[in-house]
């Protein structure tokens, strides 16, 4: 009997790539899903010990090949166990309509540029979600922009399928129409990178502890809050920066809320937030007031980031208005201090820094629930830090925020970040903000951990088809509407 306890998931997808096949062709081999496959790769499951017997014969191998010895296996375990990046990393400003079709690539073209000095030709080929809705998110535009004054030639390739990640795109530099470097780079969501084969040093992992479960026990043991935890690890500057983040935060909601007209793109929708804004009715009830200006406030961060104006990655460009449509209201109404909302905002990025280590915050990688569910929870995160909550508390408000969002897909309409995603924030906010009552009542009765529903999403988002997932080519993306080209 073959104990599959010390399976190495990284020789599947070595032996595969070595054989030139694709994780459905190999499917097809072995008579299961390409998803199958997939889980096998990322760790999520194991082959059987009859599968394992296929898939030597099927690489020309021995079976031991599949395993570590017991000592490398606890090498890779110390190293995976390796915790968190830098909030920084997670919290960014830039310039929308997405994290990782827009800042992404733009920060990949620059580093590229960069260590290619002497080149004076450029060329981008972009993969899976990056050239299917590519065109709808400008990401060539900022391509070509980035590498100026060179020329920057944009491939969309709709052919290879069997790519490292649903955001893949590949740069070349030349000279005298010579190649000179070429790099494959991942855009992973939120704006963060990953260069292929580690071209590019990854950021450090400063947080040893990537679990809720363990950061909690931790900060109880110590008699400190989340945002304590979090100014343990972060460098001097962290702060500030955060203080930063916070003022972007502001500045996008004000110059949402003066806005008018109709959004880039063609599909004619009208910005609304200055609409809602000051909408009062006669009758209006103060919680009727309260999801109009939380809604007001998603609303104007949304519209900023589809007319391609500065915003924050919360976790995401698409999932941008959710946590600061949630903490300004709560400064406009209950006078908050910045610098309670700034401890707001370290819990929330010590649970979207959870979410982005152990599943995902790409649309493309694992569907909306990746971006809009992620920040919804850190949303009940901040929120349940400025109603000094407890740890328990926080934990519940964040996993039923991620909870009712499971399976939620990523489809826009035309590839543009606008509809749903500009009211899904404003819904999600409101959503936050329930989320963070509902546990304050029942916060003992739950079943479900925080990284229990993490780990959920991710298998979620694995099992997903790929059309849901940021293709616009299923679910509401197929809508016809006319645009207008002019």
């Amino acid at each position: 009997m073959i104990n599959v306890e010390r399976f190495n998931s990284d020789k599947i997808r070595e032996l595969r790539e070595i054989n030139h096949i694709t994780q459905k062709q190999l499917g097809d081999m072995l008579g299961i899903s390409d998803r199958a496959v997939s889980k096998w790769e990322s760790g999520l499951s194991k082959p059987s010990g009859e599968n394992l017997i296929s898939l030597a014969k099927i690489f020309n191998v021995h079976v031991e090949e599949f395993f570590e010895s017991i000592s490398c296996a606890k090498n890779k375990k110390e190293e995976i166990s390796s915790g968190m990046e830098s909030l920084t990393e997670l919290y960014k400003t830039g310039r929308g309509p997405s994290s990782s079709h827009t800042i992404g690539p733009e920060r990949a073209c620059m580093i590229f540029k960069d260590r290619n000095k002497d080149a004076d030709n450029f060329k981008a080929i972009l993969y899976g979600s990056l050239a299917k809705t590519g065109k709808g998110h400008c990401t060539d535009e900022v391509i070509r922009k980035t590498f100026l004054p060179y020329k920057c030639d944009v491939e969309f390739n709709h052919i290879l399928e069997d790519i490292p990640h649903p955001n893949t795109m590949e740069l070349i530099a030349y000279k005298d129409n010579t190649e000179q470097d070429r790099a494959r780079v991942l855009s992973i969501g939120g704006g963060s990178i990953a260069f292929e084969n580690d071209v590019v040093r990854k950021p450090e992992r400063i947080y040893k502890l990537d679990k809720f479960s363990a950061i909690s026990d931790y900060c109880e043991k110590k008699n400190i809050r989340l945002w304590q935890y979090a100014l343990e690890n972060e460098n001097d500057d962290f702060i500030s920066y955060m203080y930063n983040i916070w003022d972007a935060m502001k500045t996008s909601i004000r110059n949402g809320l003066t806005d008018t007209g109709e959004l880039p793109g063609g599909l004619g929708v009208k910005k609304k937030a200055k609409s809602l804004f000051n909408s009062q009715h006669v009758d209006e009830t103060p919680v009727t007031r309260e999801n109009r200006m939380v809604c007001s406030y998603a609303f104007a961060v949304g519209e900023q980031n589809a007319s391609g104006e500065r915003i924050v990655t919360a976790p995401t460009c698409g999932a941008a208005g959710i946590v600061p449509a949630v903490l300004y209201y709560q400064q406009q109404k209950n006078g908050y201090s910045d610098e309670s909302i700034v401890r707001a905002l370290m819990t929330a990025g010590i649970i979207g820094n959870l979410i982005k280590t152990n599943a995902s915050i790409s649309g493309a990688e694992c569907g909306c629930q990746a971006e809009v569910g992620s920040a919804c929870a850190m949303a009940a995160g901040a929120l349940g830090e400025l109603f000094e909550l407890s740890f328990d508390k926080i934990e519940y408000a964040a996993e039923i925020a991620i909870e009712h969002h499971l399976g939620l897909t990523c489809d826009p309409i035309c590839g543009l970040v606008q509809i749903p995603c500009i009211e899904r924030n404003a819904v999600a906010a409101m959503r936050a903000i329930n989320a963070v009552n509902l546990a304050s009542f029942l916060w003992d009765t739950r079943k479900i951990s925080l990284d229990t529903v993490i780990r959920t999403m991710k298998e979620t988002g694995i099992d997903m088809h790929r059309s849901y997932k940021e293709t616009s080519e299923a679910g509401l993306a197929k809508i016809n509407i006319d645009i207008d080209e002019k």
